[in-house]
This record gives structure tokens, sequence and C-alpha cells, in this order.
């Protein structure tokens, strides 16, 4: 595997996304916008849900991330009969040495895959709120860590479909975008009839990056430079989304924080080190879509949470960027005075000296201004 220093450069970070994504679509066809989206979270220390009807790949996505990346892997099949206990683990008394013994439940691995996870009782579901937000487990008064990087990648099932219970609002929270998969188109569906009517892809899916590197590539991620335009315009948008009239529950500030790290990590797989307001554009409805409870009369016009970010990412003001973007660089201090010079004050009474012209901007990511609703930039 390839060693990186202290902090892996950004063309590291893309060699490896690269990799990692073509291992991936190997597996999946015609699907490059979810697999993006996957990596996407998977760097942004995010969790991945991934809603849709049965048949389409959720799981074989799940799986085809996983085993894309040296880490350890577990699964957690979710039926309405599964218990927290199986999730998380349980202390169990053990009679020679008289003392209780703790037995790691799935949870404690760096990938987990949860399959059909609205097809367990929402006690069940709650089991892993503490594990996805603060990546630790508390049995009996003992917390134990979970291993770094962690990533759970659930699938699910509609809610109209049989069998299902609605995923609470705070577990839904913590998953920081939802992706669909939807229907392949028929070319890629013959494709996978040549690929898939012999022995599963999965069978022939190889690492092609280490746990290590992921950690690496997800420290880079977090010194992505973010404009101060381009953080209010991600307030502005969650906001929105909570004075709108057609939702009752609008997104959180955990949601403001999610697409921001989200962002970032687009920009870097983008071979940037700083983020656009096209980054948080693109990410805005997978990341926010899933946390917004429409109206009873928004549902009875059968509009989405979906329609409704678009609407608000059509009305919110979009930061204008300048046709070039320097590195982020700290802003050069002020010389200091020359040999023999000398600061005197004026004497009272006289009239103040006009400031000095300012100076060329210092070179960075430029500032954005703001336009008007509507404006779209060039």
């Amino acid at each position: 595997m390839t060693t990186y220093d202290e902090r892996a450069s950004l063309s590291d970070l893309t060699t490896t996304a690269e990799r990692v994504r073509r291992s991936v679509e190997g597996v999946i066809e015609g699907k490059p916008e979810v697999v993006r989206l996957s990596l996407t979270v998977l760097l942004a220390e995010g969790h991945l849900l991934i809603e849709d009807v049965p048949g389409v790949g959720k799981t074989m996505l799940a799986k085809a991330l996983a085993r894309s990346i040296d880490c350890s892997v577990r699964r957690i099949q979710f039926t309405p009969d599964l218990l927290p206990s199986d999730i998380t683990g349980v202390s169990i008394y053990d009679q020679q040495r008289k003392e209780f013994e703790f037995k790691p439940g799935a949870i404690f691995a760096q990938v987990v895959i949860g399959d059909e996870i609205n097809r367990a009782s929402p006690k069940t579901q709650s089991a892993l709120l503490e594990s996805m937000e603060e990546r630790q487990v508390t049995i009996d008064g003992h917390t134990y860590e979970l291993p770094d990087p962690f990533m759970v990648v659930a699938t699910q099932n509609p809610v109209e479909m049989e069998g299902t219970y609605p995923l609470p609002e705070a577990q839904r929270d913590r998953f920081m975008a939802r992706v669909s998969m939807g229907y392949p188109s028929p070319e890629a569906e013959l494709q996978m009839l040549d690929v898939h009517g012999g022995l599963s892809p999965l069978d022939d899916l190889k690492p092609v990056a280490h746990a290590d590197d992921i950690v690496k590539l997800v420290d880079a991620v977090r010194h992505v430079h973010v404009a101060d335009s381009v953080r209010r315009y991600v307030v502005d948008l969650v906001a929105a989304t909570r004075n709108h009239p057609e939702l009752r529950l609008g997104a959180s500030p955990r949601a403001t924080l999610h697409l921001l790290r989200a962002a970032k990590a687009a920009a870097a797989l983008a071979g940037r080190e700083y983020a656009l307001p096209d980054d948080v554009q693109g990410l805005a409805v997978p990341v926010l879509a899933h946390r917004l409870l429409p109206t009873a009369q928004a549902q009875l016009n059968r509009r989405t949470s979906e329609q409704v970010v678009a609407e608000i990412l059509h009305r919110t003001p979009v930061p204008s960027s300048a046709s070039r973007v320097a590195q982020h660089q700290q802003p050069p201090m002020a010389a200091p005075p020359m040999a023999g010079a000398h600061l005197t004050a004026p004497p009272l009474g006289a009239p103040a000296m006009p400031a000095a012209p300012a100076g060329p901007p210092p070179a960075g990511p430029v500032e954005y201004g703001t336009q008007p609703p509507g404006a779209r930039r060039l």
C-alpha cells in the first residue's frame, strides 16, 4: 500500500479515491454519481443511508465499498426480533474468573453494513445512536471506543413496503446523506447480465486502499479551506428549511456541519484545496432532504422534501465567485518602519492625514459576494 507523510497530499487523496471509485464501479454499473457520493460521505466522516425498492443493488453497493478498503467489516441483518445487545454487545459472567466479560457486538468494525435497517423496531435502531454520533459504545457503565475510520452504510426499503418501520428523526439525522439507487439504464442492465451472469463480481474484488490510508485522507479533507461567504451560504440554506411553510421539521445544526464537511470532501475529490458554492449546491439535496418532515398539506399536494430543497436552492442568493481562485495563504504582515524613521503623532488640532490607499489583496481563495435571488454564476 501507499505510504503517506503525516498528512496525505491532495494528489494522494485523488489517486486513492480514484482507485476506490474504479473498484466500486466495477460492481455497480451505470451509477457514477451514487459511487461518488458514497466516497464523499466516507471522506467526510459521515454515514450513508441507501434507500430504494428491493433488487436495485443497495446491499451490493455497500459491500463493494466495504471490500474495496482493507479494513474490518461487519454486517448486521436487521430483523424484527433483533435486540440492541446484538448490535452493541453484552457483558457475560465468566464462572471461572468470577467476573463479567464484555463480548463486542457487530458494531465493533470499521465499516458496518446495516442491511434493511428499517425492518427492526425503533428500540433496536436506537442502539446505533451513540455509536454513530460519538463513535463509542457504553455498556454497563463502561465506554468502549470504536475503531478509526468508522462508517455505517445502511440500506432500507421505502416506508410503504410491508414490514418496515420508519426511522426515528434522531436516527435519520445521524446519516450524513441519503442516496437512491434507481433502476439501471437498459445498456447498464444488459452489461449487468454479462458481468453477473456467472460468478459475482464481489468474489474477485480486492482491497485497493488500506484503512490507514483513509484516516490520512480524512485528515486532509479537514484542512480544505472554506471562505466565510460559503459558510454563510450553508447556514442560509439550512435556516431556510426551518422557516419553510411546507415543512414541519427543518434541518438541525448537525445538518449544517454535515453539509459543510461533505462540501469539503467534494472539493478534495475534485482536486481543489478550497470549497465552492457548487460543492454545496451539489450536495444539498442528498444531505438535507431525508431530515425534513413535510406538513400534512404538502403531503396531500405530493410535495417531496427533495422538491422543497430544490426550491430553497433556487431562492437562496448564491455567493458569486471570481474567475480566478488562488491557494489559501495568510495575509501578509505589515512591513516594519525603515531604519532611522521616526513615528510621530500629529499635533493636537491638526487635520488627520488621509489613509494610504489599500494595496492588492492577499493571495488566497477569493471571498465571495452575493447575488440577488435566482441569479446564476458563470
